[in-house]
């Protein structure tokens, strides 16, 4: 899935997002940190989270960035499929982003496997107000 150009201004430019996964029977949505690098959403979580345990029974996930201004709304949604990130090169790659942008990540520092990233593979897109 490619993003284009103004896409991804926007994406660098925003520090929040929404969430979403779903376990057998209901979606589970909530606010998140996230990064946007290679084409892919990274967040971290823990892993006594919700999110972790629907992302270990179902890949599936949605993201929604956006910011809402009357007459003025824009916004980028995907939908994939997410890989645990948990050590190796990617992970530190990650983390040195997520230790750059995020205060809260200078506060309160972890090492490999003890709080995954998840990685969100678009596999479809929308935007809009982005034009």
């Amino acid at each position: 899935m490619n993003f284009s150009p103004k896409e991804k201004k926007f994406l660098q430019t925003i520090e929040e997002a929404r969430f979403a996964t779903v376990n057998n029977t209901i979606p589970h949505v909530k606010p998140v940190s996230f990064i946007f690098q290679d084409d892919a959403f990274y967040l971290a979580t823990d892993y006594k989270t919700r999110t972790y345990k629907n992302a270990k029974k179902n890949p599936k996930a949605a993201i929604s960035i956006d910011i809402y201004k009357p007459g003025g709304h824009r916004a980028v949604i995907a939908q994939g499929e997410i890989k645990i990130i948990e050590h190796g090169p990617e992970f530190k790659k990650i983390y040195e982003k997520f230790f750059e942008k995020f205060e809260w990540v200078r506060r309160d520092p972890w090492k490999e496997d003890e709080a995954p990233f998840l990685k969100l593979i678009p596999i479809t897109k929308a935007s809009w107000g982005l034009s």
